[in-house]
């Protein structure tokens, strides 16, 4: 079975402004704004260089950032938080 991989919302179809340690995510698509505040930014970020999948991911971040071994499972768990508001999407 092939693996997941992920991939942001393309960048034209969202606006984004940084409120202090706040994103604020406009979708276009939807026409909501979304809230977000750190790992979300990053992950987003990442993806947009290109989809996917979780240890892909994990690894490109992981470059950035100190992770710890329990970073798989956040990361999981965000991803299905992005997914939710329309911001990452599977493939």
């Amino acid at each position: 079975m092939p693996s997941i991989h992920y991939r942001a919302v393309p960048i034209a179809e969202r606006r984004t402004v940084t409120l202090d340690d706040l994103v604020l995510v406009y979708h276009r698509a939807s026409g909501i704004t979304h809230l977000l505040a750190s790992p979300a930014p990053e992950i987003l970020a990442a993806l947009d260089e290109g989809a996917l999948d979780l240890a892909g991911l994990l690894d490109r971040l992981g470059r950035r950032f100190d992770l710890d071994a329990g970073a798989s499972g956040a990361l999981a768990a965000r991803l299905d938080e992005l997914i939710a508001a329309g911001l990452v999407a599977t493939a």
